[in-house]
């Protein structure tokens, strides 16, 4: 990872999201794929296949920017500002037919958490140093 907090982050992240994404096809299946209240949990957390196959694509995303640091920690800002948004979206549509990815507290919980954890890996570390800097 050559000291990169992002790649690290990216690389992490994105394992876990795809293992994630996969162990949900376990609960799940493929029925009901955009159900509101499944009542398809994964531990706490409620999921449906189309929120299976999101943490697949954001799991394959963060991996596939891990391979560089730049690509990292954009993946890493990107999908952190998503997870932000996501959160308090669904802070206001749980008992809403807008619900499609059956999401319940637990997520919204780890959604913001995850938020904050990628912006601020995202936003904070690996900064470029200027040319000049360079030159002595």
């Amino acid at each position: 990872m050559s000291g990169s907090p992002n790649r690290l982050l990216a690389t992490v992240f994105g394992v876990v999201y795809l293992l994630v994404g996969l162990a949900g096809f376990a609960v799940t299946g493929f029925g009901d794929f955009a159900g509101t209240h499944t009542g398809d949990k994964l531990i706490v957390f409620e999921i449906n296949p189309l929120h299976n196959i999101i943490h697949l694509a954001i799991g394959a995303l963060l991996l596939l920017a891990s391979r560089a640091v730049s690509t990292a920690k954009g993946a890493n800002t990107l999908v952190g500002a998503v997870y932000l948004l996501v959160g308090i979206v669904g802070l206001f549509i749980l008992d809403s037919s807008a619900n499609i990815l059956s999401l319940n507290s637990a997520d919204n919980v780890l959604h913001l958490a995850s938020a904050i954890v990628l912006l601020g890996v995202g936003l904070s570390q690996d900064k470029l140093v200027p040319v000049s800097a360079h030159v002595a």
